[in-house]
């Protein structure tokens, strides 16, 4: 039997946590490690056009894996993705960050080395990992590596963040350990039954003694294994439930109890005014930022709220730690009492808002001809018409969010969103990654406006070298729209491209994407249908639309981030 090795060690527990892919980009101090990886013929090496994509497309297979990973070379590599792994921390998701690191021989010889600022300490690219990740750990002798591996590998699970491992370049084929069965370096979910129990007991009195309770999803509840408790909560307590803009599809859009995506003044019709009137909502692994409460401004009281934190409860005058958020979540399930009034609420107004709904939604679409200009609603309508129950929709940052939040999903169809980070450029290389991480039977539709497009734009390459399927809806509107609603300039605007002509270039001899463009309702409508037979690659659907066609919600939600960006210093 073959001698374990530190790289195989890394490549056996890669297929341990479930990676079926990992993402990376080679250079020369990580060429060894590479190949110690490529002795496990059961995780596959995919290589990415840079590092920070390689980041962003871990991030991506990790939404849609569980967990993800990449390997880059040391500081020229591990800095371009710090970005993405930032990024990873950001949206909690557990992403294994492994860097090589410098010979062991060169800072006991004083040695200058390459890739490196030119300095004896040889220390600084693990003091900056140290602060996007929950654990860090350098390699720098053998026999370590199996304890260091794992330890990195259970905090990364464990709080659903990434992790660093940085491997000396010459210990890639040490000789170490066999690794033990993975189950046994485990350990349990925190969490203590005293404090849940008190947790419980005092969350179920304030639901009990509430007169209009409400639930509000947060984006942390997939991340913490929450989903189905948090539904379970909410249909033995029957009230009203709504989503942060960033927990779409994590409780069904048909379940009768939804009521829609509470952000504020930009929040689905009928939204915002219950949850404003709720005396007490419960909000599972919420994330209150400027960005999802609309510059501050749709903040929930905290005498009427309880938070449920991945790991505490906040409720208005006690805060219980050591809770884990699903065991709370479901055996507060087994104790509240039905309580109705928000959701009854909810269907007095919407009756009478949805005649001037249906009005407004006329107006906006009627008399469009097939070969009138292509719209933002346009578009829309019919990339809403291509979602089943076995898609997902990625939207980048931008009036995609704002677009694509409000479109309708079948049950069982997903959405994902950088709404945390926020990093323009992310979501070309995040769909490459989902699109590897995705059950067969899946599919990935994206949108993403040309200005994130330009950044990342060289991953569609992969996407067709790798034969993924993935429908990316290209939001030609000639800039950074998003940008020029919070504070416009010239830098807003950017040079135009042939999107659609470029897949023949990343084509080139043995490649099946398709590029295509579309600047009417017909041609949009011919695209689609085009894209649907298409075998073999992604399909690219340039579409058109004029650069002020944005959404209103986006107007206002622009004005209000923008007011708290620019509130003055206050000085005591």
């Amino acid at each position: 039997m073959a001698r374990s090795t530190v790289g195989t060690y890394l490549a056996k527990r890669f297929e341990d946590i479930g990676l079926r892919h990992y993402f990376m980009v080679p250079g020369d101090y990580n060429l060894v490690l590479l190949d110690e990886l490529l002795r496990n013929k059961n995780v596959e090496q995919v290589g990415c056009c840079n590092e920070l994509n390689a980041a962003y497309a871990a991030e991506g297979y990790a939404r849609a894996n569980g967990v993800g990973a990449l390997v880059v070379t040391f500081n020229v590599g591990a800095l371009s993705a710090l970005n993405g792994v930032a990024g990873a921390y950001a949206e909690r998701l557990p992403v294994i960050f492994v860097s090589a690191g410098c010979n062991t021989n060169d800072p006991v010889a004083n040695h200058l080395v390459h890739h490196s600022l030119g300095t004896h300490d040889l220390s600084y690219q693990y003091e900056m990992l140290r602060q996007v990740t929950c654990a860090a750990v350098r390699i720098l002798h053998a026999e370590d590596a199996p304890g260091l591996i794992d330890h990195a590998l259970r905090a990364a699970l464990r709080e659903r963040k990434p992790a660093y491992i940085e491997i000396a370049c010459n210990l890639s084929t040490a000789p170490c350990a066999e690794p033990p069965p993975f189950e046994t370096v485990l350990t349990s979910e925190p969490g203590s039954a005293p404090a849940l129990a008190a947790a419980v007991e005092a969350s179920a009195a304030l639901l009990d003694g509430a007169q209009r309770p409400l639930l509000l999803a947060g984006p942390l509840l997939r991340s913490y294994g929450g989903i189905d408790a948090f539904r379970e909560l909410a249909e033995a307590l029957g009230c009203a439930v709504a989503v942060m803009p960033a927990a779409k599809s994590f409780f069904p859009e048909d379940h009768p109890q939804f009521i829609g995506i509470y952000w504020g003044g930009v929040s689905s019709p009928g939204c915002e005014p219950i949850v404003d009137w709720a005396d007490l909502v419960l909000a599972a692994g919420p994330m209150f930022t400027d960005y999802s409460t609309v510059g501050w401004t749709a903040m929930p009281a905290s005498e009427r709220l309880i938070d449920v934190s991945p790991r505490s409860v906040r409720c208005p005058r006690t805060e219980y730690t050591d809770v884990a958020m699903a065991d709370l979540l479901s055996a507060l399930s087994r104790r509240v009492r039905k309580n109705d009034t928000t959701l009854v609420q909810y269907r007095r107004e919407a009756r009478r808002v949805q005649p001037e709904a249906a009005s407004r939604s006329a107006d906006e679409n009627g008399g469009a001809r097939g070969d009138a200009p292509l719209t933002r609603i346009e578009l829309f309508r019919q990339i809403e018409k291509t979602l089943d129950d076995k898609t997902t929709l990625l939207v980048e940052t931008g009036d995609s969010w704002f677009n694509g939040m409000y479109l309708h999903l079948p049950e069982g169809a997903r959405f994902e969103i950088e709404m945390q980070w926020g990093s323009i450029g992310w979501a070309v290389p995040a769909s490459f990654g989902y699109a590897m991480g995705l059950e067969a039977d899946r599919r990935l539709v994206s949108v993403i406006g040309d200005g994130s497009f330009q950044l990342t734009a060289q991953e569609v390459a992969s996407m067709i070298r790798h034969g993924r399927r993935t429908l990316i809806f290209l939001v030609n509107n000639r800039g950074y729209v998003i940008e020029s609603e919070i504070h416009d300039g010239p830098y807003n605007y950017i040079k135009n491209w042939d999107y659609a002509g470029l897949m023949a270039a990343w084509n080139a001899d043995d490649g099946h994407g398709l590029g295509l463009k579309a600047t009417t309702g017909a041609e949009l409508a011919q695209a689609i249908e085009t894209a649907h037979r298409h075998e073999g690659g992604p399909v690219l659907i340039e579409c058109q639309i004029a650069h002020d066609d944005c959404s209103p919600q986006l107007l206002k939600w622009g004005t209000r981030v923008a007011l708290a960006n620019e509130r003055p210093p206050v000085h005591a």
